[in-house]
């Protein structure tokens, strides 16, 4: 593909990052925006329904890790750089989602750290910030 194409094709996905964020509020269910927003080192979670939590959480885990496949695709043209991705977004996906819902079922009133990390994770593209440099040295060599 030529340059030109994939770094438009980067900005768009990255726009489309900007935008899942930009619009978290009317797009997922997520009482816990809110809460995190508060000092949630002292009060209980909010209450919520947990399904309908989980679900919405992976949608948004499913949107983002979409658009950052995407963007590795275009940044780095390998095959093998996006099956290992896709296979990494699977399986931490799936261990933080189940690690999410346990933490949200069976919360104490303890300080809300693990569920605040977990979630970040989940929402937010990280992974991306993670493999974009690492990709990046592995194939200076």
């Amino acid at each position: 593909m030529h340059r030109f194409l994939k770094i438009v094709a980067v900005l768009i996905a990255v726009v489309g990052l900007v935008l899942v964020r930009s619009f978290e509020n009317e797009m997922f269910y997520d009482p816990l925006l809110i809460f995190f927003k508060t000092d949630h080192t002292i009060e209980a979670l909010p209450a919520m329904q947990h399904i309908k939590l989980v679900l919405s959480t992976l949608v948004r885990f499913l949107v983002n890790s979409g658009l950052s496949l995407l963007i590795l695709w275009f940044l780095f043209d390998k095959v093998s750089i996006l099956k290992f991705s896709a296979m990494l977004y699977f399986l931490l996906g799936a261990t933080l989602l189940l690690v999410f819902a346990l933490l949200i079922n069976y919360d104490t009133e303890a300080p809300h750290i693990a569920i605040f990390y977990v979630r970040r994770f989940l929402i937010q593209p990280l992974f991306l910030l993670i493999l974009v440099p690492a990709f990046y040295i592995q194939n200076r060599k």
